[in-house]
């Protein structure tokens, strides 16, 4: 076993409140029962073991005795060494759940194992080596982020942990197939996300902290540093949140009921779990910036988030997961608890938060599913959406939902040139909405709304405290849609179902009126090609567009086939960068330039962040082969031969190097 510290506490930790000494777990009750997760005892027994005073180890043995009885051994069992997800279950469903107990295990042993009974320590080692068997087994792909950092996490550590060379090597080569795959794009598929880049953070930090191979470390950090730069630049610190778009998010956090995430960030740049020179990301940002990354290149899908001191919008080009919030705006109010909020869903039958189940948690749903396909396109504060439903089968309603969280701190609603006072009320075609609330002004345009039934209404409605702006496709008695088959007879394309945004500070202007009266002197384009009967080939075309003081942005889509066709905005067509923006862009050419630096390279994918006012320039590369990389800077250069993954920090003339390879550098001040 490698040497760690030996602290151990004299007071005893304090237990959570739900601690159950009966099943000595932790336990949740709802209105199925009461209910006890695996992976929170296993946290709770390595908690509990690192504080090591006397109560505490032995209260940690029956809690792992219970973690161990959760796992599946059963050798006719597909599934053997999993764990299930609660004490409760009968089989194993959450194939993840052995991901999550053995992240709390491994590092429990590696460094605190001596404190457990030795028959208790052999029990968890065969128990470590069944789960890594059937994490091989998985062998999760490498777009789904969270679960591939944890499998390479349990697999290279649990390898060194058992002295198993066979099995550390595959975390290790896993990290290597992550990083070829994230190359590709610059972001990882599961992009931007509010609870997963924090659980990807932190198995990358594990994975740095405690693996004995020096290149895997080193990978390791610079892709968690990669990660962390993203993840600083879309914080609003303004609003303290993690603005959007998000690939995946829970409602308490999109709603603002969790600890801000500028918060959480600057804990982790405090614990060393990201880099110092993060902070300056947060620190030292222009006013208004917007950030465009690439999560997946041959999905094309790309996200892009707009900040302002008063708000921030962020857009994806096009759908990822139900969990995402393709459309999302955070933005301030003042004397309020939490920040303003707005999103997107598409839904069927009028469904709303309580009315699904989550079936790992048998609790009511405090997610709204998005039950659309979306295709977005953004310029800074302005943008464009545009849904269809992911799936029509028989239902009573069909409808894109545009919300805004506590309808009681929206200050003024217009509808045209009527306030409205009075909710429910109804918006025509053509009409412009105007939400202002706290320090923000939004307009909202319906677009085409394809008409699938006698009711398209646009309604705004108030729904658990919400303000929500309901465009229907359909609204009527359950039906199913023979026209929507395809294949099949009647296939005309896709229904549309298109809004255009735009947002400002309320000090912008002079009323919402004027406001109202800036944006309608715009000119739309929107435009659906007449219909054809589709006979496999051919296209029709959807095409949405604004334009005003010299700026524009558009979008065309294939409503047969659903396919983006072009995005685009005043300086032409939108491409997938790995990483734009003022402060730090990517590149996979090999060569980059932010302000006055630049790096040079012979290949990519090479990133750089730039902070002149604090003296730092960082540049990474993740790549799987030695390149030479030149980091030219305002104060100087730096030349760096035969670098393998890693990153060069500039602080003030000091330098930072941490790469793969056997490194030779130089350093020439201006």
């Amino acid at each position: 076993m490698r040497g760690y510290s030996v602290h151990m506490s004299t007071a005893p930790l304090a237990l959570p409140p739900n601690f159950n000494p009966a099943t000595h777990m932790l336990s949740k009750t709802t209105e199925y029962g009461v209910f006890h997760e695996s992976r929170q005892a296993a946290r709770l027994a390595a908690q509990l073991v690192a504080n090591g005073a006397p109560e505490d180890l032995a209260l940690a043995t029956p809690i792992l005795e219970a973690v161990l009885r959760c796992q599946e051994l059963d050798p006719c069992d597909p599934h053997r060494g999993n764990f299930y997800w609660m004490r409760e279950d009968q089989v194993v469903e959450d194939l993840n759940a052995v991901e999550f107990v053995l992240e709390a295990l491994i590092p429990l042993l590696m460094r605190h194992g001596d404190r457990l009974p030795v028959a208790l320590r052999k029990r968890l080692l065969d128990s470590i080596r069944l789960g890594l068997a059937e994490i091989s087994r998985l062998d999760v792909l490498v777009a789904y982020t969270n679960i591939t950092a944890l499998d390479i996490l349990n697999s290279a550590l649990g390898g060194e942990l058992l002295g198993d060379a066979a099995i550390a090597q595959r975390g290790y080569d896993k990290l290597v197939r992550w990083l070829d795959y994230t190359n590709q794009s610059g972001h990882p598929l599961e992009y931007n996300s509010p609870t997963y880049s924090a659980v990807t953070l932190r198995a990358l930090h594990q994975l740095a902290s405690h693996t004995r191979d020096d290149a895997t470390r080193s990978r390791a950090r610079a892709f968690a540093a990669r990660l962390a730069l993203s993840y600083a630049l879309h914080i609003h610190t303004g609003a303290g949140r993690l603005a959007g778009p998000h690939g995946r998010a829970y409602h308490p956090t999109i709603v603002g009921e969790t600890p801000p995430e500028l918060e959480t960030l600057r804990s982790w740049i405090a614990d060393g779990v990201v880099p110092p020179w993060v902070a300056d990301a947060l620190d030292a940002r222009p006013d208004r910036f917007q950030v465009t990354e690439t999560a997946e290149r041959s999905r094309g899908l790309a996200f892009s988030t707009f900040q302002t001191p008063t708000f921030a919008l962020g857009v994806a080009s096009q759908n990822f997961h139900g969990q995402s919030n393709h459309c999302l705006a955070h933005f301030a109010r003042p004397g309020a608890a939490r920040p303003g909020v707005f999103y997107t869903r598409y839904l069927l039958d009028d469904k709303w938060f309580g009315d699904s189940y989550h079936a790992t948690d048998r609790t009511k749903s405090r997610n709204l599913l998005d039950e659309g396909d979306f295709f977005g396109v953004q310029d800074e504060n302005r943008a464009i959406g545009v849904y269809t439903c992911a799936t029509l089968r028989q239902c009573h309603s069909a409808k894109a939902a545009l919300i805004w969280t506590e309808r009681s701190q929206v200050d003024e609603i217009w509808v045209g040139d009527r306030r409205i006072s009075t909710l429910p009320a109804e918006a025509q075609p053509g009409e412009l909405i105007v939400i202002a609330s706290g320090e923000l002004l939004m307009a909202v345009r319906p677009l085409t709304v394809s008409a699938l039934g006698r009711e398209t209404l646009m309604l705004l409605v108030e729904r658990d405290g919400d303000l929500v702006l309901e465009l229907y496709n359909y609204r009527g008695d359950d039906k199913r849609f023979w026209e929507l088959n395809w294949p099949g007879a009647f296939f005309q394309g896709r229904p549309i179902c298109a809004f255009y945004l735009e947002l400002a500070a309320r000090d912008e202007y002079a009323d919402a009126a004027s406001f109202a009266h800036t944006v309608l002197a715009g000119e739309w384009t929107d435009k659906l090609d007449p219909p054809f009967t589709y006979p496999g080939a051919g296209e029709r075309l959807y095409t949405a567009a604004y334009r005003r003081d010299g700026r524009k942005l558009g979008l065309s889509i294939d409503a047969m086939q659903w396919r983006l066709r072009r995005r685009w905005n005043a300086q032409g067509e939108l491409g997938f960068p790995m990483l734009e923006s003022p402060m730090a862009a990517q590149s996979a050419t090999g060569w980059v330039a932010v302000g006055d630096a630049r790096v040079e390279a012979g290949r990519g994918p090479v990133w750089l962040f730039a902070s002149p006012t604090a003296g730092r320039w960082v540049a990474g590369y993740t790549g799987p082969t030695p390149i030479d990389l030149t980091l030219d800077t305002p104060q100087g250069r730096v030349q760096v031969w035969q670098m393998g993954a890693g990153v060069v920090v500039w602080n003030n003339g000091q330098l930072d190097v941490e790469a793969v390879g056997n490194l030779q550098l130089q350093q020439i001040m201006t």
